[in-house]
């Protein structure tokens, strides 16, 4: 009788164990990982997990191997002879390093040296701050030298006022060897001051160690053109958009064969996230968004044939497929998550489109918690197309019961809404806390084909709007939401979304959110960094009277000028240090709500930038948000 006791008792607790929530504090445990690449015998996969550090208020890392067939971990202390470098020349006698290079006068003491304490700030032109850093003369510079300890020592960019890797998120995808190690390929927008910040046209440039001379490959296209690598026969391969000034234009795969460039995805109606060469030159993989996830998928390259080009997906579905670490055969190492699972490893067998995860740093976490549902739903727009929806249930839901509901408006304003696993934004979490979370795939998201993406651009407050209110009032109809519990969200373009919203909704909403959101479409153009994207976006500048188009994006789809209708509580977000969308939005909308009697509160983080990356400052983000949908939700 005791032993049967005994197992019910313990029965009943592993039951109640599993049926734990996620938490903020346990979202900020979970572990993050990264691939470093395949160990040079390709047995293996080195990786990072980087875990968050609260008391020290930032990130830990560990690194392991660990087999392509599966097994143990190891923990290693330096992957540096585990991988092969990229960054050391074929003959193994040089090795590429970047340094950051005082190019420019900038600061006062440089024009003033006897007044070396003078903390001022000389600019002649724009690109005066790019993202969370001011200009301070200084730019990326790729340097070569002998494979030594002291390592390298040429600056192949000398004097150039110029960056590669480009700032602020190049890395060393934006320079490699050729196969030969005669030369070099580096990514680079040679433009200076504001022709820099009005221009999307990044280039190819080819260095040649004997002759030091610089060539420009890809001169005749406009856009951006990056990630070069080279096939297993030598052909130069990079990712290009046509169209200057359009960051969010298609991404497509150019193959430079026999001094003829090949467009092997111009066919294809998606962009390309990134690309791997199969081992035998006959294909490239590829990573695309579409219908609500982000897939692998595989384009033949014909060479000299006259081979049809052929774009084929490759894995499928609910999940993002986010890292293409090796391909061997039928077998694929790949990372993926999903809206309930950060990212780890995974073997996948691509003709059977099965799954092995090798890596398993938070299972143990998942496994105590009950973890929300998503569903797919495809609601008409008010223009008779059909969208998905992503629909997120609370954990143990019960449709017998009405929830607050949540509309999750995107940012970008043209990117993917997948199945991605945000350390902020993250569905499962909000499902978690007792929300339902609407989040559509309205018109700028990757996935649905150019058309849809592109439809957003000069139209902010346009058909997009429409599309977010089809979204919450078809899952609205719901008996198990709880219409008076309506709340909005988002950041970025998705906080933009939120203030124009809070002026249209007609009383759908009881509360808002907007984190580092554009309020003021003039100030906004005024004082962000990369001017070319408001100027794609918005058609143009605000004092072009004769600019139909861009006066519309200044008047029409200016979220400051329906603030004479919000009626509804609103938390406003604020970076200090964004200067994507600068603290003067929210400064400008925190101050509207205050004059206009509005229950509102400002969330300022001075340090953080267009996102909230120290863990500290994440913890009190999640508190906030949860403690003000506790109030006015």
């Amino acid at each position: 009788m005791k032993k049967l006791f005994f197992i019910i008792v313990s029965t009943m607790s592993i039951a109640a164990s599993a049926q734990q929530l996620l938490s903020p504090e346990g979202l900020w445990k979970l572990g993050r990982v990264s691939v470093i690449g395949m160990s040079k015998d390709g047995k293996s996969v080195v990786y990072k997990v980087a875990i968050p550090d609260m008391v020290a208020n930032k990130l830990n890392s560990k690194f392991y191997t660990i087999p392509v067939t599966g097994g143990a971990a190891t923990e290693v202390k330096d992957t540096k002879d585990l991988v092969t470098d990229k960054n050391v020349s074929a003959d193994g006698k040089f090795i590429l390093t970047t340094e950051e290079v005082k190019t420019e006068n900038v600061l006062g003491k440089d024009y003033y040296p006897s007044l070396p304490n003078s903390n001022v700030q000389i600019y002649n032109g724009l690109d005066y701050r790019h993202w969370d850093t001011w200009n301070n003369g200084t730019h990326n510079h790729v340097f070569y030298g002998e494979n030594k300890e002291k390592g390298a020592t040429t600056d192949i960019m000398k004097g150039e006022p110029f960056d590669s890797p480009q700032k602020p998120f190049g890395g060393d995808e934006d320079y490699i060897w050729s196969p030969s190690g005669k030369s070099i390929i580096y990514v680079s927008k040679k433009k200076f001051g504001t022709e820099y910040a009005i221009s999307t046209n990044t280039n190819l440039y080819e260095y040649n160690l004997d002759t030091k001379e610089t060539k420009n490959l890809t001169e005749n296209n406009l856009g951006y053109d990056t990630n070069p690598a080279f096939s297993p026969s030598g052909d130069l391969t990079w990712l290009q958009m046509k169209r200057d000034g359009y960051e969010a234009d298609k991404n497509d795969i150019i193959v430079r064969f026999k001094g003829i460039d090949m467009n092997l995805t111009a066919s294809y109606d998606g962009t390309v996230e990134s690309f791997k060469w199969s081992k035998d030159g006959k294909k490239v993989y590829f990573l695309s968004p579409v219908d609500g996830t982000q897939q692998l998928f595989e384009v033949n390259f014909p060479g000299v044939t006259k081979i049809a080009i052929t774009v084929k997906q490759v894995t499928s579905g609910d999940f993002d497929v986010h890292d293409i670490v090796d391909i061997t055969g039928d077998t694929a190492i790949l990372t993926r998550n999903d809206m309930n699972h950060a990212l780890e490893i995974y073997s996948c067998n691509l003709k059977k489109n099965t799954w092995t995860q090798l890596t398993k740093v938070n299972d143990e976490a998942y496994s105590k918690l009950s973890l929300p549902k998503y569903e797919r739903r495809y609601v008409t727009t008010t223009d008779g197309k059909k969208m998905l929806v992503w629909v997120i249930l609370p954990p143990n839901f019960d449709t017998s019961k009405k929830y607050p509901t949540l509309l999750y408006c995107q940012g970008g304003p043209q990117s993917p809404l997948t199945q991605f696993y945000s350390f902020r934004w993250n569905f499962s979490l909000m499902a978690s806390q007792g929300y339902i979370v609407v989040a559509p795939n309205r018109r700028g998201m990757y996935g649905h084909g150019q058309a849809w993406n592109e439809q957003i651009s000069k139209d902010w407050g346009g058909q997009v709007m429409d599309d977010y209110l089809s979204a919450i009032d078809d899952v609205a109809k719901e008996s198990y939401v709880d219409k008076a519990r309506l709340g909005c969200v988002g950041a970025s373009y998705g906080g933009y979304s939120v203030f124009y919203l809070a002026g249209i909704h007609n009383h759908r909403f009881k509360t808002f959110i907007a984190h580092d959101g554009v309020f003021n479409t003039q100030s906004m153009f005024g004082t962000t960094e990369e001017v070319f994207f408001n100027y794609w976006d918005f058609g143009g500048n605000y004092w072009d009277k004769n600019n139909a188009v861009a006066q519309k994006a200044y008047t029409t789809f200016n979220p400051i000028n329906y603030v004479d209708k919000w009626n509804t509580p609103i938390l406003i977000i604020q970076g200090g240090i964004d200067f994507r969308v600068p603290i003067g939005q929210g400064q400008e909308a925190f101050q509207a709500a205050q004059l206009r009697n509005i229950k509102s509160r400002l969330l300022y983080f001075p340090e953080e930038n267009h996102w909230v990356l120290k863990p500290q400052n994440g913890m009190v983000w999640q508190s906030e948000f949860y403690k003000w949908l506790k109030e006015t939700l």
